[in-house]
C-alpha cells in the first residue's frame, strides 16, 4: 500500500530540517475552525433577484434549456422519438396496471400525467419515466395483501355462488395505490430538498441487480395464472411466491388451451421481431413496434372470434374514456403502507438515478441527484391525485428514446400526448384484449433483467463479497418478498462493509531502496525496514468497532508481548519499593564492600547528596534486568483515516501510554484528523502535536537523526524525553545499575 510521501522544511532552510505538525501549523498559520453563526445563515439566506432566479432554475430546470433548445437539430429527432415511446408506453402501461392489480386505464394515467411533469422538473435528457415492472410488483403485492379478492366476494341472485365485485374491489385498490404514490412522492421530494440524494448509495449496485433480478421472478410468476388461465389465491408476506407456484403446479391440469396458445403465439412473435429490432437496429428508422401492432392484432381476433364467450379468454373488459378529476387519497391508509411507500420511493429513484448517470456520462452532460429526487417526487405526488400509481425508468423505453434519435425531454412530452390521444379517444377500444397479451408483452421484456444472472461468472472473478450481496439479496427478496427483502437485503450489504473495515489488512511499511516510498515488506522484496523504527499501517479507518483489533495487531506485529513486559516491570517496581522500605538509608562499612563486590569490577555506586539524591532516576528496562524492544520508535501511519470517534481516540492514547512504557517512542504521520483530535481532548502535556508529521518519511528522518541543521527533537514525555533531550536513540548504559542488582536478586 502505497503511501504519500512530502517532506516538509522551512523556506530557506536547508531540506534536512523536518516539521512536526505544530511546527507546520504555526508556520503555515492555520485558521481556527470556523463558527456557522445564526446571522451568518440568515444573511446567506436574505431573499434578493439573483438568489430568488437562481432557485427558480434549480428547481425547474426546463426554463434553463428550454430557451436554448436548438429546434432546428433536435426537434425532428425528439418527434420520432416520442411517437416511438409512445407507441410503446400504450401496451406497457395497460400490461403493468394489471401487473399492479389496477384497471388498465390507471396504466394510461401513469404513462401521462408524471411523464409530462418529468418534463419540467427533471435533469435527465434522456430517461424515459413511467410504469416500471419491479414497481408495479411492489405495488401488486400491496394491493393483494391489504386488499384481496376474497373480501369483495358477493352472492349471485340469492345463491351460494359467488363472484368477485370487481368494481368495487378496483375501486378500493386505486385508493390504496394512489395513497402509496403520495407517500412515495413526499418521501422523494423531502429527501431531495434536504439533499439527501445520496442515500441511493447505500443501494450497491450488485444489490440492485439482485434486487431486480429476484422482482422479474416475482413478475414471471405473477403472470402465468394469465398465462395458463387459471384462477388462483392471492398470498402475501413470506414464501408468498412459492405458494402461489405451488397452487398454479397443482391446477395445470385445468389450464385453458385457448388462454395458453393465445400466451404463447403472442411470445414467440413479439420475441422473434425484437431480437430483429436489436439486430438490424442501426438499419432501421425506428423499432418495429410489435407490442402494439401485437395489441392490435389481438383485439381485432378477440372482437371479431369473440374469444371470450367461445374459448373461456379472460379479456381486459371496460376502459373508460376520458380524464377523471382528482380525488384525495384515504388518509386511513397512511399508517398501513408508510413502509412500503419508502420503499418504493428508494427502489424506484435508485433505477431512476442509475439510468440517468449512465445516459449523462455517455452523451456529456450532468444529472443532478438531488433535483431528480425531486422531479421523480413531484411526478408521483401529483400523479397520485390523479389516480396514477408509482413509476420509475424503463431501461427498454429510455434505450429507444435514445436510439431514436431523443435528444431531450421533448421527446417525453410528446410521447405523453399520444398517452393523451389514446385516454381520450382510443381506449375504449381495447376492451377485448386478452390478458394473456399483456402477459406475453410482461414477460418477454423480463429477458433484460434476466440476463443479470451471468452477473455471478463477473463476480466472482472480481469480488466475492459483491458476489455474496447478489446472491443474500437474490434469496431474501425470493423468499421474504418485495419490501421485507429489500430492507434485509440493505442490513446485510452494510454488514459487509462493517466486517470490512472490522477486518481490514495491517501491515508493516518499509523503505524502497534510494526513494522516499514506503510499501508493505511482506508484500514487496525491496521493501526495507528501518532498523530500530516500526512503522504500522491499517488499510481502514479507526472506530469502536475494529480500534480494539488494530491496536492489538499493533502489538502483534511489533514482534514483542507488550502487555506482559509491562506486567513484569510493574511487579518488578513493586518488588524495589517494598525491598527499599526494608533496607536501612545507610548500610555498614562492613556491607559497603559486599555491596561493591556485588556490583560487580570497574562499576563505582555514586552517592548523590541534596536535591539530586532526593530524586532519583527513573528505573530502566535495562536497570530493571528486564528485555528490552529491539527498536525504539513506532510510526503509526492514519493516511486511511478519515474520522476518529471517542473510543479509537482512548486506545489511541492508551497505545501511546503502553509503548512509552516499555521506552518506545510513539509517532503519528499523514493524519487528517487533527482537528477531530484536537476536539476530542486527545492531546495533553505528554502528547502533542510534535510527535504528528505530514508524511512517514519526515517521521522517519526525525527518528533516524538525518538532519544535519536541526538537533532531534523528541515527543514531551516520551523515554527518550525523560532519559536525556535531543538524544535520537535509546540512552544505553554500559553496566547495571543497584535496581538491576536488586531485581536479581528477587
Amino acid at each position: 500500500m502505497a503511501t504519500e510521501m512530502v517532506l516538509s522544511h522551512r523556506p530557506g532552510v536547508p531540506r534536512g530540517e523536518v516539521l512536526s505538525e505544530a511546527e507546520l501549523e504555526e508556520l503555515a498559520q492555520r485558521k481556527p475552525p470556523s463558527k456557522t453563526s445564526v446571522r451568518g445563515c440568515l444573511r446567506k439566506a436574505r431573499c434578493s433577484a439573483s438568489t430568488a432566479k437562481s432557485l427558480l432554475f434549480r428547481f425547474l430546470p426546463v426554463l434553463r434549456w428550454l430557451p436554448r433548445y436548438p429546434v432546428k437539430d433536435w426537434l425532428l429527432g425528439d418527434i420520432t422519438s416520442g411517437f416511438s415511446v409512445g407507441i410503446m408506453h400504450l401496451p406497457q402501461g395497460l400490461a403493468y396496471a394489471l401487473l399492479a392489480g389496477l384497471p388498465p386505464v390507471t396504466g394510461l394515467y401513469s404513462s401521462f400525467y408524471p411523464v409530462f411533469l418529468y418534463f419540467f422538473f427533471g435533469t435527465s435528457r434522456h430517461n424515459s419515466v413511467g410504469p416500471f415492472a419491479v414497481i408495479s410488483v411492489m405495488i401488486g403485492s400491496v394491493t393483494e395483501s391489504l386488499l384481496p379478492s376474497e373480501k369483495f366476494f358477493i352472492s349471485v341472485n340469492g345463491s351460494n355462488t359467488t363472484i368477485v365485485d370487481e368494481v368495487k374491489r378496483d375501486a378500493e385498490r386505486v385508493q390504496l395505490v394512489a395513497t402509496i404514490t403520495i407517500l412515495s412522492g413526499v418521501f422523494q421530494v423531502a429527501l431531495g430538498l434536504l439533499q439527501f440524494g445520496f442515500v441511493v448509495t447505500y443501494l450497491s449496485d450488485p444489490l440492485v441487480r439482485g434486487y431486480t433480478t429476484a422482482a422479474s421472478v416475482h413478475v414471471l410468476i405473477s403472470q402465468l395464472k394469465n398465462v395458463f388461465g387459471v384462477s388462483v389465491g392471492e398470498y402475501s408476506g413470506p414464501l408468498s411466491l412459492f405458494k402461489t407456484f405451488i397452487e398454479i403446479c397443482r391446477k395445470l391440469p385445468q389450464t385453458n388451451v385457448g388462454t395458453l396458445v393465445t400466451a404463447i403465439i403472442a411470445m414467440v412473435a413479439i420475441f422473434i421481431v425484437k431480437e430483429l429490432n436489436h439486430k438490424f437496429a442501426s438499419k432501421l428508422p425506428m423499432p418495429i413496434p410489435i407490442e402494439l401492432i401485437t395489441i392490435i392484432i389481438s383485439t381485432g381476433i378477440s372482437y371479431g372470434v369473440d374469444l371470450k364467450s367461445k374459448f373461456g379468454i379472460s379479456v381486459v373488459g371496460d376502459i373508460p374514456s376520458g380524464l377523471k378529476p382528482p380525488v384525495v387519497p384515504k388518509t386511513t391508509y397512511f399508517g398501513q403502507v408508510v413502509g412500503n411507500a419508502f420503499a418504493i420511493a428508494i427502489v424506484g429513484y435508485a433505477i431512476c438515478i442509475s439510468l440517468g448517470k449512465i445516459f449523462a456520462l455517455k452523451h456529456g452532460y450532468k444529472v443532478d441527484s438531488n433535483q431528480e429526487l425531486i422531479a421523480l417526487g413531484l411526478s408521483n405526488f401529483l400523479g397520485g391525485f390523479f389516480q396514477c400509481f408509482a413509476i420509475s425508468c424503463s431501461m427498454s423505453r429510455s434505450l429507444v428514446q435514445e436510439s431514436t434519435g431523443g435528444n431531450s425531454q421533448v421527446a417525453g412530452v410528446l410521447s405523453s400526448l399520444v398517452i393523451l390521444v389514446t385516454i381520450l379517444k382510443i381506449g375504449e377500444l381495447f376492451r377485448d384484449l386478452p390478458k394473456a397479451i399483456l402477459a406475453a408483452i410482461i414477460i418477454v421484456n423480463l429477458k433484460g433483467m434476466f440476463k443479470q444472472f451471468t452477473d455471478f461468472r463477473t463476480l466472482w472473478k472480481s469480488n466475492r463479497v459483491d458476489l455474496m450481496i447478489w446472491i443474500v439479496t437474490f434469496v431474501a427478496t425470493l423468499l421474504l418478498n418485495l419490501d421485507i427483502g429489500l430492507g434485509a437485503s440493505v442490513a446485510f450489504a452494510l454488514l459487509t462493509v462493517i466486517f470490512r473495515t472490522q477486518l481490514p489488512h495491517y501491515s508493516l511499511l518499509g523503505r524502497v531502496a534510494d526513494t522516499e516510498v514506503y510499501k508493505d515488506v511482506a508484500e514487496y522484496q525491496k521493501a526495507q525496514e528501518i532498523p530500530g523504527v516500526k512503522i504500522f499501517r491499517s488499510s481502514s479507518t479507526l472506530y469502536f468497532a475494529n480500534v480494539e483489533m488494530y491496536a492489538e495487531a499493533l502489538k502483534k506485529k511489533s514482534g514483542i508481548n507488550v502487555d506482559r513486559l509491562i506486567a513484569k516491570k510493574k511487579k518488578v517496581l513493586r518488588k524495589l519499593k517494598k525491598h527499599t522500605r526494608m533496607v536501612k538509608p545507610r548500610l555498614p562499612p562492613s556491607l559497603q564492600a559486599t555491596e561493591a563486590e556485588c556490583n560487580g569490577p570497574g562499576v563505582a555506586v555514586i552517592e548523590l547528596s541534596g536535591e539530586e539524591s532526593s530524586a532519583p532516576a527513573e528505573p530502566t528496562l535495562r536497570s530493571l534486568g528486564l528485555p528490552q524492544p529491539d527498536f525504539h520508535a513506532v510510526i503509526l501511519d492514519f493516511s486511511s483515516l478519515n474520522f476518529v470517534d471517542t473510543v479509537s481516540i482512548k486506545i489511541v492514547k492508551n497505545i501511546f501510554r503502553d509503548f512509552r512504557e516499555i521506552e518506545v517512542d510513539v509517532f503519528v504521520a499523514s493524519s487528517s484528523v487533527l482537528a477531530q483530535l484536537e476536539r476530542g481532548n486527545f492531546f495533553s502535556s505528554t502528547i502533542t502535536k510534535q510527535c504528528f508529521f505530514p508524511s512517514v518519511h519526515d517521521a522517519v528522518l526525525h527518528i533516524s537523526g538525518e538532519q544535519h541543521t536541526a538537533p532531534v527533537r523528541t515527543c514531551p514525555g516520551s523515554p527518550h524525553h525523560r532519559h536525556g533531550e535531543g538524544q535520537p536513540s535509546r540512552p544505553l548504559s554500559s553496566s547495571p545499575s543497584p535496581q538491576a542488582h536488586l531485581s536479581t536478586k528477587m
